[in-house]
């Protein structure tokens, strides 16, 4: 199906446009099937906004008749408002923008209403913006991989962090000589290794009952498990829905705005990210014995307790180069489902089952240690700010589809240009790298207390006057070291 068969109205003039952090703009609102462009047409302006409508996580729309109103403006360049009617399309992004445009006519406020809501939610991969997108400084033939696709491997100890989904025993506890043959040979020559499943005792037995289940002490000698129950899924997405809601309170009340961020539980998440992911760097670096980590699937949160306890102990991952290696082995190349888990953000009525923010919650907690770790990390916030839009949506085709196997079965690596190549170029390279970065081979164990954990503002508040003002006195600071760094070289 062709995208101009979605369009109804393609080119409205006379729209008023209503945007965070800047002044109400009138001008020309053309739709296409990939973007919304508005073209500011103010005397002496060329401001332009392009928006990826993959962005789009709802709209809402309200018209109003307007008896009596004969005209607006007459004067050459706008067309002149006949209509007795107006309408309003309120834009709430996944990027948490909030974006309102007033329309001149009913008619035309619905139809790109209709074209908004049908072309911002297209499934058909092949039909999105990256198979189309067509940059003039990047090789489409380039498709080296940042990583190799074994798991962690700690060269000193030779130990090893494995990932998996849960053993299918079953209510019968059938067993797989493979598996136990394999996690015997992890361990040979030591005296246990340990498995973390971030799952509860509870939720265990109840996946024995639906074929799942867990290691048995009697096939699996030597390997001690360890339960850290973790939320996923509808619960990690309404948590996210209500700090966002939160974030959006303009009450100015502190109380109320204090009692909204703990109910929705966002920081918690957290927490028990970083503690379980430190738990897992601590049974390797620091009692010495390999890992395996798992739940049920294998796709969310094992992947974000490995991503994180290697942060915490390789210092390789936390080199620019090295952290977006990691996450293409741990997240790209693993499987992690892209599409289902980032279809929506905290706005869509829409509440798909397998939607979750688990790259959101690795992205935050990443943040955290960058936070408290200032000079360890090699990449700056806005790496992770740029993530954060990113995956959810993109020009590169890097965060397409829900396994490996889908891409190769679409072509996406052939048609589409990777990401993280586009983050590594030098113009890139300079924005994403921490220009305070002091490499240590040393671990960096992060504190998770309630005190040491903060609401990642330049993310959920990035919309905000204060938030802006805050990333202008950081970019400020960021030049004048980058500035430092070249007088002491010369």
């Amino acid at each position: 199906m062709e995208f101009s068969e979605h369009i109804k109205t393609a080119n409205v003039e006379d729209v008023e446009l209503r945007q965070p952090l800047h002044p109400p703009s009138r001008g020309t609102l053309c739709i296409t099937g990939h973007h919304l462009l508005f073209s500011d047409r103010e005397e002496g302006s060329s401001r332009q906004v392009l928006l990826l409508l993959r962005n789009i996580d709802a709209i809402e729309k309200s018209v109003e008749n307007l008896l009596g109103y004969t005209g607006f403006f007459s004067n050459a360049g706008h067309s002149e408002r006949m209509s007795g009617s107006s309408g309003t399309i309120t834009i709430k992004c996944k990027d948490l923008r909030v974006l309102q445009l007033d329309i001149p006519g009913m008619e035309q406020c619905l139809n790109i209403a209709h074209s908004i809501e049908t072309l911002s939610c297209l499934d058909n991969v092949s039909e999105m913006y990256p198979f189309f997108y067509r940059p003039t400084d990047l090789n489409l033939q380039n498709h080296r991989g940042l990583s190799a696709m074994e798991t962690y491997y700690g060269q000193t100890k030779e130990l090893v962090i494995m990932r998996s989904s849960q053993p299918l025993t079953g209510a019968n506890r059938k067993r797989c000589k493979e598996d136990e043959l394999l996690l015997q040979a992890v361990i040979d020559g030591s005296d246990k290794g340990y498995i973390i499943d971030t799952r509860s005792s509870q939720q265990v037995q109840q996946a024995r009952m639906m074929g799942g289940g867990f290691e048995s002490k009697s096939c699996y000698d030597g390997w001690k498990r360890l339960h850290r129950q973790m939320e996923k899924g509808k619960a990690l997405q309404e948590s996210l829905i209500k700090l966002v809601e939160a974030c959006r309170d303009e009450s100015h009340n502190m109380d109320r705005w204090l009692s909204k961020l703990e109910n929705s539980k966002w920081l918690s998440h957290v927490q028990t990210a970083l503690s379980t992911a430190g738990l897992l760097a601590e049974c390797v670096e620091r009692d010495g014995h390999s890992a395996l980590v798992h739940g049920s699937e294998g796709t969310d949160c094992s992947l974000l307790i490995s991503t994180l306890a290697q942060l915490i102990m390789d210092p390789c991952c936390r080199t620019l180069e090295g952290f977006l290696g990691l996450l293409e082995r741990e997240w790209v190349e693993a499987g992690h489902p892209f599409q289902q888990r980032c279809a929506h953000s905290a706005y869509s009525h829409a509440r798909l089952q397998q939607e979750s923010p688990v790259f959101l919650l690795l992205l935050d907690c990443v943040w955290q240690l960058w936070r408290q770790f200032p000079l360890a990390l090699g990449f700056s916030e806005a790496l992770l700010l740029r993530l954060a839009t990113e995956v959810y949506a993109s020009d590169y085709g890097t965060f397409l589809c829900n396994s490996d196997q889908e891409r190769s079965a679409l072509g996406v690596k052939e048609k589409t240009y990777c990401l993280f190549q586009a983050l590594l170029r030098p113009t890139e390279r300079d924005i994403y790298s921490n220009p305070l970065y002091e490499p240590t081979e040393l671990a960096i164990w992060p504190s998770v207390h309630p005190q040491s954990l903060q609401l990642w503002k330049s993310f959920f508040l990035r919309w905000t006057p204060q938030t802006r003002h805050l990333e202008e006195v950081q970019e400020e600071i960021r030049n004048m070291v980058i500035e430092w760094g070249k007088l002491a070289l010369n």
